[in-house]
């Protein structure tokens, strides 16, 4: 990529080993867009925080907690559909192909995909774009693990990376969008996110996202209200944040963590529910803000989908569907995906 290229998107290059390298937005750049979104998202009537900034590290790794958990069914369900890939997807993959991956996610079903590359070609490229520095510490365990790895890590957004990948080069992408990521949408920012990836790829590239499917109400809570509380300190996180980057003052324990399932909408809500009057301040941000008794930030949706419905939202956004597999549970399906030309 040539450099003037990386100045226009803001972008600094870091060298870490010679199969090692990451792109990163300047410091400010970053700071400056978490500052005025939490500015805006918590001064609306209904208060909010975008699960983006759930992936600090800490809720990175508390995720990882979540994904192993009794109650949490998404992992294990779409881990075995990708173990049942290794026999499906070549049929697909017809030359060299890198994967980039929003989220640098489970480095257990990164690796599923990987060893179905690396049987199939010589070198192998990974680009994860993950809004979290943890991707670099999964880069190197990754490394360690296949000796023709070659990582180019992307700590930014996913609009942002999906932005730097379209300018990178010409080699065919397998994009992939793992751990039922695409629920957090709204129905109208999803067809947003689906056209921004369909506009960033080429006729060759391919699209693979894991998608939940609607089931059973008391599986879907029971996933997210965890009995060891791992969740609840996961959503509590993104507050602990704020106090980090954006010198606020939140006490975290006057806040605690709410999920439901609305049957209407199809979709798991997840609050945190202020304990009491309180009021906080959020320097970075030039914000104050009051809470009464009981008043809700709201931290993320988990949509979930019917087949027909995945159908529909991919032939609106310029997809051609390749092939959907589901566990035979049915409670969760894999989507591959192309652009129609």
């Amino acid at each position: 990529m040539h450099s003037t290229i990386l100045q226009e998107l803001g972008y600094n290059l870091h060298e870490v080993n010679p199969r090692l390298h990451y792109f990163k937005p300047n410091t400010s750049k970053t700071e400056k867009t978490f500052a005025e979104e939490i500015s805006y998202s918590l001064t609306q009537n209904s208060k909010f925080i975008h699960p983006k900034f759930f992936y600090d590290q800490t809720g990175s790794r508390l995720f990882e907690q979540i994904c192993h958990l009794p109650e949490y069914y998404l992992t294990r369900t779409e881990i075995s559909i990708l173990q049942f890939l290794k026999n499906e997807l070549p049929q697909f993959l017809d030359k060299s192909y890198r994967l980039v991956e929003l989220g640098s996610g489970s480095s257990t079903k990164t690796k599923l995909l990987l060893d179905i590359l690396h049987d199939l070609q010589e070198r192998v490229e990974y680009f994860p774009i993950d809004i979290s520095d943890i991707l670099k510490e999964g880069s190197q365990s990754l490394l360690e693990s296949y000796e023709n790895l070659h990582i180019t890590g992307i700590i930014d957004t996913y609009e942002g990376g999906l932005k730097f990948i379209k300018s990178f080069d010409d080699t065919p992408n397998l994009i992939a969008f793992l751990g039922s990521s695409f629920g957090n949408f709204e129905y109208d920012d999803s067809i947003r996110f689906l056209h921004d990836v369909n506009s960033t790829m080429k006729q060759s590239d391919l699209f693979l996202a894991g998608i939940d499917l609607v089931k059973d109400k008391k599986i879907l809570e029971d996933a997210y209200n965890d009995s060891l509380g791992v969740t609840a300190q996961f959503n509590l996180n993104v507050l602990q944040r704020i106090n980090n980057e954006l010198d606020a003052n939140f006490d975290i324990d006057k806040f605690y963590h709410k999920a439901e399932f609305n049957e209407k909408e199809n979709r798991i809500e997840m609050y945190l529910r202020s304990k009491e009057v309180q009021s906080v301040n959020i320097p970075k941000a030039n914000l104050s803000i009051d809470f009464v008794k009981d008043e809700l930030i709201h931290t993320e949706h988990s949509h979930k989908y019917t087949v027909s419905q995945i159908e529909n939202m991919m032939d609106a956004t310029n997809f051609e569907i390749k092939k959907i597999w589901q566990d035979p549970c049915q409670n969760y399906s894999m989507v591959l995906a192309s652009k129609i030309f």
